[in-house]
């Protein structure tokens, strides 16, 4: 696995992360809809990971790989938590949208 990796040069991975990290900021910014929202700021983090592994592979040190590990463990956690606010929100606004959120103020 490492040897398709350090064949392929590591500017790619840099190109295909900043593409990614654009995806998901623009998502966040110009959605409505907060599971796109929601999404949107997974793939910011799976951007990060990806940079992560592909210079933890370059390096030969696997510090790298194990922090995405640890990045997708508090990722899943956040998914959870989120996930449930979502359904909570659904269940009392009857909408998923950020627009009417501000019904929540006091």
């Amino acid at each position: 696995m490492s040897d398709v990796i350090a064949n392929i040069p590591v500017n790619y991975y840099v190109f295909f992360a900043t593409a990614l990290f654009c995806i998901g900021v623009v998502g966040v910014l110009t959605r409505r809809n907060s599971l796109i929202v929601f999404m949107s700021v997974e793939i910011m983090l799976n951007a990060v990971n990806v940079l992560f592994v592909a210079f933890s592979s370059y390096k030969s040190d696997p510090a790298g790989q194990v922090f995405v590990f640890f990045i997708m463990a508090v990722a899943a956690a956040e998914v959870a938590v989120g996930l449930a606010i979502i359904v909570m929100i659904y269940r009392n606004l009857r909408t998923v949208d950020t627009g009417a959120l501000n019904h929540l103020k006091w």
